[in-house]
């Protein structure tokens, strides 16, 4: 029975590489797969999911506007799918994850997601609120903050490599832009201390 996976960490997390690493699974065993992402995201090219340690396939890319149980449904109809996996599915609209739920459910085709949890200030993307919700098997990747605990949390930087407090909730960036840390540093950066009685 196929079932929705939201796979989540913090960046640098090797979130793409496992997607990668799952479609090649499928494909080496003869099954086909259909890799998305999102448009906003074209660090690596327009219709790319590329990892940093240098693998990388061409995607099918979906804007917030799609209806991505159509998207699904062609491809499938032209190539019958064993699994659809989507990177950077933070940026999915609610909508969109009930259109994953779908997929799963009523076509059973199993649907893996790959994205961030939270945003530079701490707060749920509309894409991973839904999953963290709805997701049938929910999977944290781990990664490192530089003093050795786990990262969970993200900040961004400016030009200067200074942590930003304030901003756009999206801004596409490399490890230029963001550094994954842990909540201690987190709150040390970003948070104002609670009144504390």
């Amino acid at each position: 029975m196929a079932q929705l996976y939201f796979y989540y960490s913090a960046m640098n997390a090797g979130k793409s590489t496992s997607l990668l690493q799952s479609s090649y699974n499928y494909r080496e065993r003869g099954m086909n797969t259909l890799v998305m992402t999102a448009s906003i995201d074209d660090r690596y090219g327009k219709g790319k999911v590329a990892s940093r340690i240098g693998i990388e396939t061409e995607a099918q890319v979906f804007s917030s506007q799609d209806n991505l149980i159509d998207m699904i449904q062609t491809a499938h109809q032209a190539m019958p799918l064993s699994c659809v996996l989507v990177d950077e599915c933070q940026f999915l609209s609610k909508e969109q994850v009930k259109q994953l739920t779908y997929i799963v459910d009523k076509i059973d085709i199993p649907v893996l997601c790959y994205g961030l949890r939270t945003d530079f200030q701490g707060e749920l993307f509309s894409g991973s609120h839904y999953l963290l919700a709805w997701a049938d098997k929910l999977v944290e990747l781990k990664t490192i903050c530089h003093c050795g605990r786990k990262a969970n949390m993200v900040v961004r930087l400016d030009g200067d490599g200074k942590v930003m407090r304030e901003g756009e909730q999206v801004a596409i960036g490399g490890n230029d832009s963001y550094e994954s840390v842990c909540r201690k540093h987190f709150r040390e950066f970003i948070w104002d201390e609670p009144n504390i009685a």
